[in-house]
């Protein structure tokens, strides 16, 4: 599969669209930003990162979500499915994932909350309503709203219009972001945005795409463009054991970040929470096998960056 890097093709702030998808909003967050945030999570992503904790988010359109242990076997979600990917197979139903065209009739239909819909579309003043709920714990922490997914970056102009709602509100925002974007566009809306937590997975270009589906040239090439004009950029490293956690791999990446001046580093051990989504999706999680690293091994780690002057983080 072949995937192409957003564009700035089309794109156009003036006539920018006032509604994206969006796939979940999280309140009273603690790990996506400074203070306490409100995580608002775009849908559609160019990465398929074998680790990624939100596989539903993947996908520019919607997905069905699969709650297998809420099924009752009712078969009202067979009665109502247009494309006829719903099968009783003895006493279970069974769904046939690709012949789902995720109309959502299934979700409506049962009565068991077993079907639900990952995706929703939302016009931008609706979200800044769920987003100024939390006014009052961004003014107590020093708060504000996460754009994360998925990759925001993926939905400009929709990103651009939030962006701009919560800098008339005087509202700190961050993006988290893959990097993996046109280099005019991110360079445009960088001047709306206060923060970047910007992920930064590993610098072989090879086992970047190998891991994540694409080369990291470009997402590389951006950071240094961000880090050229100052940005506020806080690095998200993934600690993924037998991948990138080497003490050359680790030693690599804090050299050329410290080249960059950016000093800042959330460690984000991985872990396996994600693993019941995969199914729910119908996906295969290709690093079921992989251990979490112990606190020992992250903590190593952490004063590896500590040693070379950066603040470390660890869990965001």
């Amino acid at each position: 599969m072949s995937i192409a890097i957003y564009s700035t093709h089309a794109f156009s702030p003036s006539v920018a669209p006032a509604a994206g998808l969006v796939y979940d909003i999280r309140h009273y967050s603690v790990h996506d930003g400074p203070g306490i945030r409100t995580t608002v999570f775009f849908k559609g992503c160019p990465l398929s990162c074998w680790w990624c904790h939100n596989p539903e988010g993947r996908d520019a359109g919607p997905n069905l979500l699969l709650y297998g242990d809420r099924c009752i076997n009712c078969s009202e979600c067979l009665a109502v499915c247009p494309q006829g990917a719903i099968v009783r197979k003895g006493r279970r139903v069974r769904t046939n994932l690709a012949l789902c065209r995720a109309c959502g009739a299934c979700v409506e239909a049962c009565p068991a909350e077993a079907r639900q819909m990952a995706g929703r579309s939302m016009a931008a003043p609706a979200v800044i309503s769920e987003i100024e709920k939390d006014l009052i714990f961004y003014d107590e922490s020093g708060g504000g709203v996460t754009f994360s997914g998925g990759e925001p970056l993926a939905q400009p102009q929709f990103l651009e219009a939030l962006l701009e709602a919560c800098a008339a509100r005087r509202i700190h925002t961050a993006v988290d972001t893959c990097g993996f974007a046109d280099l005019s566009l991110l360079l445009h809306l960088s001047e709306k945005v206060d923060l970047f937590l910007y992920d930064v997975k590993m610098l072989d270009p090879a086992k970047h795409r190998e891991y994540t589906g694409v080369s990291n040239d470009s997402i590389l090439e951006n950071l240094e463009a961000l880090a050229r004009r100052k940005k506020a950029v806080v690095i998200r490293f993934p600690i993924l054991p037998g991948i990138n956690d080497c003490t050359e791999d680790v030693g690599q990446m804090a050299a050329f970040l410290s080249g960059l001046g950016l000093l800042r580093v959330d460690l984000l051990p991985y872990h396996q929470i994600g693993i019941e989504k995969y199914r729910r999706v119908g996906l295969r999680y290709r690093l079921e096998g992989l251990a979490t690293p112990s606190a020992e091994h992250v903590r190593l780690i952490a004063a590896q960056f500590e040693r070379e002057g950066f603040t470390v983080n660890i869990g965001g």
